[in-house]
């Protein structure tokens, strides 16, 4: 099983692998959080227990934050300058493919604010969201190619997942588009 694929959307280097978000190296990690800004579970509690509670801290100060919209903390002792806070559900629990593109649009946007040219993203919504692989994938690519069409700083975007079939799925997914045959799923 290919674990790690690098793929090309214009000047932008997308690459998928199997890791922790928590030990990626890049100046933003995503965080798919939800309204609040309460880092309990999932990537959000990961985050939080590797780089530090001042984190959440930081997050709460901006809550509630609407989908759609996202914030940029402190990166606490993580290897990164920043997390980038993008809801995906106003509070735990499911979500959908509107949501995870809408918050991958405005996290990417985000790090444009920022200025970043890294950025680091986990698989959105696929776990506390409960969303289907290729629903979630398919949602954050259509907003990675909207955004890029647009001009961007960015120039790496790593999505990662500790779940290697997660990976797979989402390598077969770029290879698909890369080669133009997704269309506008």
């Amino acid at each position: 099983m290919v674990i790690k694929m690098e793929f090309r959307i214009g000047e932008v280097l997308i690459i998928t692998k199997v890791k922790s978000i928590t030990e990626e190296v890049a100046e933003a990690l995503v965080n798919p959080a939800n309204s609040y800004m309460r880092m309990g579970g999932g990537v959000a509690g990961a985050l939080k227990r590797s780089g530090g509670a001042i984190i959440e801290l930081e997050a709460l100060k901006h809550a509630p934050v609407p989908i759609g919209k996202a914030v940029a903390t402190t990166a606490g002792s993580l290897k990164a300058k920043f997390v980038i806070h993008g809801p995906t559900m106003e509070i735990p629990g499911p979500t959908n493919r509107e949501n995870i593109y809408k918050a991958t649009r405005a996290a990417l946007i985000c790090a444009d604010e920022l200025g970043v040219e890294t950025i680091a993203f986990p698989a959105m919504g696929t776990g506390v969201g409960g969303l289907p692989i290729k629903e979630a994938v398919m949602a954050m690519l259509k907003a990675i190619s909207d955004h890029l069409s647009l001009g961007s700083r960015i120039r790496r975007i790593t999505i990662l997942s500790l779940d290697e079939e997660m990976v797979a799925q989402f390598n077969a997914i770029l290879e698909e588009y890369s080669k133009g045959r997704l269309g506008s799923q």
